[in-house]
């Protein structure tokens, strides 16, 4: 609950470096909040970054309240993300503008757009301030208080005469437009790439075609029964479960709601057959972008995805859009009879080291797939963590950063895995990372098979004892992440005592991936930039939302 401590109680450790700076400290229920001066926002996070190791910028939230609007960094350590603080920044509802927190934390940058875009602060220093989800003729912020939604969207040229100046980077350079309806950008995604002869100059990544107005849903819809359905639609790839999990770990924790540990179970083993039919998608699809045609790696991801998704039906009633999570738990038990069920899971992880086998045979071993992937597409870790990446993306860099592993929930810290990375920071990397990721997702879900064949009868618990209608106390924060297929899927939730929340914020990890392609693709030629997009795994409706 957000409330004032004088500063006279005990500092905690992370905030003693920043002291003088502080303002006032909050409680949220995930980690400690401070509140500091819009003046001092580069200053309070330079010294956060660099003195006490705080080198995630997980994700920035806006908001506005009755007296002012508000920005909140949400920032954590790669190397032990429980450590974990947030810094609110409130600036008055007469003139909401702050410092830019980009100079810090490259990856604020695009985080920063939005609050622009959609709350209406502006931030001082910015590198690019416009918008990005909406067109940049858009009139009004859509979620300001003051916001008219009956107002017409429909503006005269002279509106749109800017957005046709000549951008270029240099004089000898060539616009090329790509997307946003191609097979190559995955998704509605528009590049705007400069080009230097056949290398690419430049690449400003237009996002915001499929935007849905998810958070504005969800902030409409009941914490208990009407929000859990819309986070499968964010990842359409096959990654349902895990975003719904995404909602619930942060649900869960802001009502105070423990989960039976055979449920924890089933959502461990459901998350992983989740994982696998996402990496599946992302290998078969790369196969098409890099190597060409109607590949047999293709069909062999799409029939694989098959079987994943049968036992998917089996155990949910759906194929892709599972809404299978409750709060609490999970919607119900496992399929009857338990045995064939087990049996038809077991059938699918004895078939697959032979399956990834011919995977590794068609791809990772294929000349062509290694002369355009090897050293093409290449991220840092260092830029990698500037620009906020994690799951595959970040792990092909060599960042060892899983929060399955790093910030335990779930039954994954009594099970027996590893995580995958791998140091190359390329194109290739990140398809070996998936790949390998496959093979521990099967290791975690034949576990759980034989504790849940083991499980008493009796103590087989599917849901927590949870009211019917929740109302946490007004003004509990909280933000919650899991690692979903693409990485740090992250929730920001504020209650203000009934039963829809306040705000909520949505933190696709695709949206940093997308933004970190400019530093993937400067100086390489279009084919490699191809091979670059597939890599990140995107799917536009987690970026837009």
């Amino acid at each position: 609950m957000a409330q004032t401590v004088h500063r006279t109680d005990d500092v905690h450790p992370l905030i003693e470096p920043i002291a003088d700076h502080v303002l006032s400290t909050e409680r949220h229920e995930n980690a400690p909040a401070v509140v500091i001066r819009a003046d001092e926002v580069q200053t309070v996070l330079s010294t956060l970054k660099e003195n006490v190791g705080l080198d995630h910028c997980a994700c920035v939230t806006a908001q506005e309240y009755a007296d002012r609007f508000e920005t909140i960094y949400h920032l954590r350590r790669y190397a032990d993300p429980t450590q974990e603080l947030s810094v609110v920044v409130p600036t008055p509802r007469e003139s909401p503008s702050s410092e830019s927190a980009a100079p810090v934390y490259p990856t604020a940058a695009w985080h920063e757009r939005e609050a622009y875009d959609l709350v209406g602060i502006e931030y001082a220093d910015h590198p690019d301030l416009r918008r990005i989800l909406l067109p940049e003729t858009w009139q009004g912020h859509p979620l300001s208080r003051d916001y008219n939604q009956d107002q017409p969207q429909v503006v005269s040229f002279r509106e749109h005469e800017r957005l046709l100046e000549d951008r270029r980077e240099g004089p000898e350079t060539m616009h090329l437009n790509m997307g946003p309806h191609h097979p190559s950008t995955h998704g509605v995604l528009h590049l705007n790439a400069q080009l230097d002869g056949e290398q690419v100059a430049a690449v400003d990544p237009d996002i915001g075609y499929i935007h849905r107005c998810e958070e504005q849903m969800c902030q409409q819809g009941t914490y208990r029964h009407q929000i859990m359905p819309y986070p499968d639609r964010w990842d359409w790839g096959g990654a349902g479960l895990l975003n719904e999990w995404a909602y619930a770990r942060a649900a869960e924790d802001l009502a105070d709601i423990e989960v039976p540990a055979y449920a924890q179970v089933i959502r461990t083993m459901g998350g992983e057959l989740s994982r696998i039919l996402s990496h599946m998608l992302a290998v078969a699809t790369y196969a098409l972008d890099v190597v060409g045609e109607f590949t047999a790696t293709f069909q062999w991801g799409v029939r694989d995805r098959e079987l994943v998704q049968d036992i998917l039906e089996d155990l949910t009633g759906q194929r892709l859009m599972f809404n299978y999570l409750r709060l609490g738990g999970v919607a119900w038990d496992l399929p009857e009879p338990r045995e064939a069920f087990f049996e038809k899971i077991r059938a699918f992880l004895d078939d697959l080291p032979h399956k990834l086998t011919e995977y590794h045979d068609m791809l990772t071993s294929n000349e062509i797939l290694q002369v355009r992937t090897v050293d093409t597409g290449h991220l840092p870790a260092e830029t990698a963590k500037a620009y906020g990446c994690t799951g595959p993306v970040a792990r092909a860099s060599g960042v060892d950063y899983d929060l399955r592993r790093d910030d335990p929930y779930g039954y994954y810290d009594e099970l027996d895995w590893s995580v995958v990375t791998e140091r190359g920071g390329d194109n290739f990397s990140r398809l070996l990372v998936r790949l390998r990721e496959v093979e521990e997702s099967a290791k975690i879900i034949s576990q759980c098979v034989d504790l849940l064949e083991d499980w008493p009868e009796d103590d087989r618990e599917i849901q927590a004892n949870v009211p019917r209608t929740l109302r946490p106390d007004p003004d509990t924060e909280i933000y919650r992440a899991v690692e979903t297929a693409k990485g740090e899927l992250g929730i920001y939730i504020r209650s203000d005592g009934t039963e829809t929340p306040a705000r909520f914020k949505i933190r696709g990890p695709s949206f940093s991936h997308v933004q970190a392609l400019s530093e993937m693709a400067r100086g390489e030629y279009i084919p490699d930039l191809v091979a670059t997009i597939g890599s990140l795994d995107t799917i536009m409706g987690e970026v837009d939302r």
